[in-house]
């Protein structure tokens, strides 16, 4: 009668674990529901950008975006952007007034003007090696009018990558940002944007706009998604 008891009481245990153990099937669905989840976020993560191509100017979350890649027109020729412009002078009066030396050294360029300096460049270095930092007609950044090279006034370092070690140097990659600016082909960033770093190349985007790339790290490519 002992003996019957034990079995019974074993049986009793084996059905109730048996009861409390969840289904194969389960497992894997409650893993394959888990995976989906993750997928689920990683894609919300990953944000959407809207783009347009308007008149054969081509803008990505309303970012007028020019590269290696994407060209403007001949024709497009808006002149200097005035309210970059305005915020460009401002930028350089606050520099200005913490005892920097800083002079605007180029702005707006034409399409004919860009293909004649490029042209120069490859005459004298070679179309590999003035690729690396000076772009084909259509495809710079100064015929947008948003774009301008800063130096100082004493020249030396301008369009120099010592142009980074200068007080006006190292005070745009501070401060550019907070006047709607960055520093449109980063160190270390080639890879990326196609031009070598340029230190006094500072590109229009807006205050709000600016700070977000600047706190990114991010290049505008990488921060709308190009690359």
């Amino acid at each position: 009668m002992r003996k019957l008891s034990v079995i019974l009481l074993s049986a009793i245990l084996l059905t109730a674990c048996q009861e409390n153990e969840p289904p194969v099937e389960t497992k894997e669905t409650t893993k394959n529901n888990e995976k989906e989840t993750v997928q689920v976020k990683e894609q919300e993560a990953v944000k959407s950008h809207d783009k347009e191509v308007k008149d054969g100017i081509t803008y990505i979350d309303g970012i007028l975006i020019v590269n290696k890649d994407i060209e403007l027109p001949e024709t497009y020729h808006p002149d200097v952007d005035q309210t970059a412009n305005q915020h460009l002078n401002e930028l350089i009066a606050a520099g200005n007034e913490d005892g920097l030396n800083l002079v605007l050294r180029s702005a707006f360029r034409s399409y004919e003007t860009q293909a004649s300096l490029y042209n120069q460049y490859v005459a004298r270095d070679g179309q590999k090696k003035a690729d690396t930092y000076s772009a084909r007609p259509g495809h710079s950044e100064h015929q947008t009018g948003l774009a301008f090279d800063l130096g100082n006034i004493e020249g030396s370092d301008d369009f120099m990558e010592s142009f980074e070690d200068t007080k006006e140097g190292q005070w745009l990659k501070s401060h550019a940002h907070e006047y709607g600016f960055i520093i449109r082909y980063p160190k270390g960033k080639s890879d990326i944007t196609g031009y070598q770093y340029e230190p006094w190349h500072l590109r229009y985007l807006g205050k709000p706009t600016a700070e977000k790339v600047y706190e990114s790290g991010l290049t505008l490519e990488e921060y709308l998604g190009l690359k």
